[in-house]
């Protein structure tokens, strides 16, 4: 029976194995263009692709999916920024409450109206506590949910959004900084939260270079996201994906 990819995510971070994910922004490739990326990736051992952003105003959120997965084998996850955002043809998608607002309708009430829907989908769920992380610039994510972001400097904030997150049952933290953010989320915040939960860490947002994402990882991250950066350079994919990959190495069982 072949594996969940939950149950991936929680194998390899037993292991301390690291992994390196892709964001697609549907508005922002066309189809066409899947084919460099998808073959950049899977040179590079992506693991997995995340499909989706906080607006995504075209139409081809199916047909990007479906672009993706006839080109590689690499899972596509989606990261949806509202309940219209869902596709059958994905492997499985991030049920995100945004923990770290105080937008009844991003903490629970658009997950109401998309229960039935998702719950017919077929694809493997995986509630996620979704912390906004301030990163120096106003974000889509917090224009949209209309909630201010965790300050980059507040870590006990931080560390206990993400442990009430948990303990309400999330099987997934994920700190994120927002596209296109000037400052990354601090290796002292990563370290901290991961320190005091037990479920997976997904970290994104202003991450630019390799060497960040190799301190983000060494910090305590357990997945690296990152889709801005490659946007501009479709080549940092192979860095990106090493840096991640070489972290598992140096830490000490």
């Amino acid at each position: 029976m072949q594996k969940g990819i939950y149950q991936q995510i929680q194998e390899k971070k037993l292991a301390r194995q690291k992994s390196f994910a892709v964001l697609v922004d549907p508005d922002k490739v066309q189809p066409d263009q899947l084919e460099e990326l998808t073959k950049l990736a899977t040179d590079a051992g992506v693991d997995y692709f995340l499909v989706g952003g906080s607006l995504v105003i075209s139409n081809h959120l199916d047909e990007c999916i479906l672009a993706i997965k006839e080109q590689c084998d690499i899972p596509v996850i989606l990261f949806p920024g509202s309940p219209s955002q869902v596709s059958r043809h994905a492997d499985a998608l991030l049920y995100l409450s945004l923990i770290s607002g105080r937008n009844p309708e991003l903490l629970i009430g658009q997950h109401v109206i998309s229960a039935p829907f998702i719950k017919k989908s077929g694809l493997e769920i995986m509630s996620t506590g979704y912390m906004v992380i301030d990163g120096g610039a106003p974000t889509t994510v917090s224009y949209i949910s209309n909630a201010s972001p965790i300050p980059a400097d507040k870590n006990e904030i931080a560390l206990c959004t993400a442990m009430a997150g948990e303990m309400l049952g999330m099987k997934l933290i994920y700190m994120d900084a927002g596209s296109g953010a000037r400052k990354a989320i601090t290796e002292e915040m990563i370290s901290n939260v991961a320190a005091n939960i037990s479920i997976p860490l997904i970290v994104g947002g202003g991450i630019k270079d390799p060497e960040k994402a190799y301190l983000n990882c060494k910090a305590g991250a357990d997945i690296i996201v990152v889709g801005n950066a490659i946007e501009k350079d479709a080549g940092l994919i192979r860095e990106m994906s090493a840096a991640v990959h070489a972290v598992s190495k140096v830490i000490p069982g």
